[in-house]
């Protein structure tokens, strides 16, 4: 037998599952050269969820990093002969609208990602799957690109290892237990072994359902945690018998009854010869803290495969037999029958990446077989490159703030994802009710007084709207159209649009207190900011100045989007995103460290609040409160420039920005002054207005994008219309990719504003759309794609009311980008025409501009 290795340049924890083996795949194929992987137990696993996974593929989901990988992942496994492309229907049951509309929407989403998912009815259904009850739904979704890795996603793993053995740089440990990571000053060092310690520069941890416990080792946590998944048997079915298939029929989701089945082909195949039923816990799921799962030796079949209880699953059972009555006919295989562990997360999306706290620790968990090959991409791109095809940032391990990976907050989020897998429908606005009121802004009593509507965005409990402001709607109700539709109005406050009204016609003030606050000092706090940045914050940049910039990656994509406030000569304060300001945080300290920075980068988020104070009369309301009131005055207070104030007493740091398209200021404060602030301006008949007007409907009126939404790194500040006149003379990251950029004579696209010409849909009700729909050429049909490859949806969507028009953001090829064309949208399966109102940053509410600036 070889000698254990000593030392790697990788080493991969958990080799043996799909996502493990991936990785190694796609690191050698990238050129990564001395790679050692290990596993707890078999090569390919058989204790691990690959080991019982039911392999199956659905193209479609509503995220555009969703389908990216999964789409790779069905094209990687069909170019090894391992994908029977046999399609996927997902059924509405005759007496369940809403799963009927949540496929409708499910349609749009895939044509907006590049899936081929359509409407069947019925009849279709049944014809493509006999064993279907068509009295028993509405119709159905048919995904043509869905199917079954074949025979097993396990024996796709084998295979993957022993092609990298086969080339020389990887050697693979079978039976070897991670029992520690070496971490010293902040990078990973190597990995202590049951055989022995490996040095190491890189570690990848795939261990899947352990992976929580791997992070441990090196003093944290991920918002992941395993969940029973009954897995159940019925047969034998010999339908396919002769066949040499695998699968006979598509496969079938019954998500308004949380299950799935699909026959397992013929009874000479794999697992062939039976029905397999599985279902989604949406009730009471059971989770399993890693540490409480079995070993090997302990398990009737394995760690993964807990025993099942048929009292558990008797009700959906049931019902699963009304629409496929086989089940009924079929004899129940109680011993081949059990829960399957698979991982659920906090946010519902993976954890990959690198390590927000260690160098060098890297991430693969949470990822379904469907998403394994891709997820192997993705992860040794960003190993290689320092970048992905596709913005990463809904899968970036880094997004989570210290206090999302507590214990009890895991626990209690992961609860939360794990029954709502499959049903009900997740809406684009739906909020998490667990793991509640972590974070409040110091007048969060007031707040709540006024009965605020609360939602919640990086911990912190925001309003988008106030109870005490409907009177407003007495006044402004004739220009806030009522929305019908439920789904539509669902976590929306209609007294939201009026407080935005009341705020243009008056003043009114926001809670800011959710900003990611980020503090840089030091003798090289210059040097790195001005580095970092892509407009000039050091310099001849004076002291008392805010500067609107962004982060770029090295290949010109928009990385990070925010406000840098100059506090000194080597003192900086970044505004930033609340759902953002992590990742830039851990960017930066990064960035810092690769140039050996003499620096000191602190989060100082809940050190401060923030109120936005804005409207007409924001000056004059504001000069009531401060002892000279002439400071206020636009000479003595330019727009972007920052000044220390004392309104009513209290010390604040007053910005005049805008982001609502109104005069006024952002008073930043002491966290401890806030409810104290907050009292003087109200008694100052400032009105309380939601974050709906700031985040939504003025950021629409005003064309104002959002990063992680509008801002992506697969788009340029020049194709998003935010690139400056001229380049700064001094060096920051990304700039040869930037002037690369600068020097085309055209894009390949331009984020552009359109508006609904015709909202009403087939019933003929007024439509208020969210998320992402396509934009589609209304003369092919066809969603629009640009000269390289990426396809055009609504980034950002909203309803504004100071100009009575339904809002979105969208990338259009250059050809398309014209004021005044029109062009289609798609919502819920429908088309809706939409026109060309701007191209770039060029807002339809105050088109030049002039009230922030009065």
């Amino acid at each position: 037998m070889a000698e254990f290795p000593a030392r790697a340049n990788v080493v991969i924890i958990g080799l043996g599952g799909i996502v493990g083996s991936s990785v190694a795949h796609h690191l050698i194929e990238r050129g990564w050269r001395n790679i050692v992987g290990i596993d707890k137990s078999a090569i390919p696993t058989d204790i691990g969820s690959t080991s019982h996974a039911s392999d199956f593929c659905y193209a479609t989901a509503h995220d555009p990093m969703t389908c990216y990988t999964t789409l790779y992942s069905i094209d990687f496994f069909a170019r090894r002969g391992r994908y029977e492309k046999i399609g996927g229907l997902e059924v509405a049951r005759i007496d369940d609208d809403e799963r009927m509309a949540e496929l409708r929407r499910k349609v749009s989403s895939g044509r907006a990602f590049g899936t081929r998912a359509q409407m069947i009815s019925a009849a279709e259904a049944k014809a493509r799957f006999p064993l279907l009850e068509e009295d028993c739904i509405q119709g159905a979704l048919w995904d043509p690109d869905a199917g079954l890795v074949k025979p097993r996603s396990q024996v796709v793993s084998g295979e993957l290892v022993d092609e990298a053995v086969a080339t020389g740089e990887l050697q693979a440990w079978p039976n070897t237990s991670c029992t520690g990571l070496q971490v010293q000053d902040g990078r990973i060092r190597g990995v202590e072994t049951s055989r022995g310690p490996i040095s190491a520069d890189h570690v990848v941890v795939c261990a899947g359902l352990w992976g929580r416990l791997i992070a441990n080792m090196a003093g944290e946590d991920l918002p992941i945690m395993p969940v029973d998944h009954p897995l159940t048997y019925f047969g034998p079915y010999d339908a396919f018998a002769g066949t040499g298939k695998d699968i006979g029929y598509p496969l079938l989701r019954d998500q308004g009854n949380s299950a799935y089945l699909r026959d397992t082909g013929d009874p000479v195949t794999t697992e062939g010869g039976q029905i397999e039923w599985g279902y989604y816990e949406e009730r009471a799921p059971r989770l399993v803290h890693p540490r409480d799962i079995l070993e090997k030796e302990e398990a009737r079949l394995s760690p993964s495969q807990r025993d099942l209880d048929m009292e558990d699953i008797i009700g959906p059972l049931e019902r699963a037999i009304e629409l496929t009555p086989i089940l009924a006919e079929l004899g129940y295989d109680d011993k081949r029958s059990f829960n399957g562990l698979l991982q659920v997360t906090a946010d519902g999306g993976p954890s990959i990446g690198e390590s927000a706290d260690v160098r060098g620790l890297w991430y693969a968990e949470s990822v379904w077989v469907k998403d394994g090959p891709g997820t192997g991409k993705v992860l040794a791109d960003w190993m290689t490159d320092g970048l992905t095809e596709r913005d990463h940032h809904s899968i970036d391990v880094a997004r989570h703030y210290p206090f999302q990976r507590t214990e009890s907050y895991i626990a209690e989020r992961c609860y939360e994802t794990a029954f709502k897998i499959y049903n009900p429908p997740v809406h684009n606005r739906e909020p998490y009710t667990a793991a509640r009121n972590l974070r409040q802004s110091p007048f969060y009593e007031r707040e709540r007084d006024l009965g605020a509507h609360f939602m919640e965005a990086a911990g912190w409990e925001r309003a988008h709207g106030y109870a005490s402001n409907e009177p407003l709607l007495e006044i402004y109700g004739d220009r806030i159209p009522v929305r019908e539709n439920e789904w539509d109005n669902r976590h929306f406050w209609r007294v939201s649009n009026a407080e935005q009204l009341k705020l243009s016609d008056d003043v009114g003030m926001i809670n800011l207190s959710h900003f990611c606050v980020i503090e840089v000092k030091g003798s090289d706090a210059e040097a790195l900011m001005e580095y970092a940045c892509v407009a000039r914050v050091g310099g001849e940049t004076p002291v008392g100045k805010g500067i609107y910039t962004h982060f770029l990656d090295h290949a010109g994509g928009v990385a990070a989007d925010l406000t840098v406030l100059r506090l000194g000569s080597d003192h900086y304060r970044i505004v930033d995103g609340g759902d953002t300001g992590h990742r830039d945080l851990v960017w930066l300290r990064r960035l810092a460290e690769s140039r050996n920075a003499k620096v000191a980068i602190e989060d100082r988020t809940e050190d401060f609040g923030c109120l936005g104070v804005w409207g007409p009369n924001a000056r004059q309301r504001l000069q009531s409160l401060v002892t000279d009131p002439s400071r206020l005055e636009p000479d003595a207070f330019p727009f972007a420039s920052f000044q220390e104030l004392t309104v009513a007493g209290i010390s604040v740091l007053a910005f005049r920005i805008s982001y609502v398209g109104e005069q006024g200021w952002e008073l930043h404060f002491a966290y401890d002054d806030g409810l104290a602030l907050w009292d003087a301006l109200y008694s100052a008949s400032i009105t309380p207005v939601g974050i709906e007007t700031y985040a939504n409907s003025r950021r629409l009126e005003k064309s104002l994008r959002l990063q992680n939404a509008d801002l992506l790194t697969e788009y340029n500040l020049l194709e998003a219309g935010l690139a400056r006149p001229r380049v700064k003379p001094c060096d920051f990251h990304g700039r040869d990719a930037y002037l690369a950029q600068r020097q085309r004579e055209q894009q390949p696209a331009y984020l552009c504003t359109l508006s609904m010409t015709d909202n009403r849909d087939q019933q003929r009700v007024p439509r208020y759309p969210l998320g992402h729909c396509p934009i589609v050429d209304p003369d092919t049909g066809q969603v629009l794609v640009d000269s390289v490859g990426r396809r055009s949806y609504t980034t950002s969507i909203a309803y504004g009311p100071s100009v009575g028009l339904n809002l979105m953001l969208a990338y259009l090829p250059a050809a398309y980008c014209e004021v005044g064309r029109p062009l289609r949208m798609e919502y819920f399966d429908e088309p809706y025409p939409v026109r060309v109102e701007a191209v770039g940053h060029v807002p339809v509410y105050d088109i030049d501009n002039a009230r922030p600036r009065c």
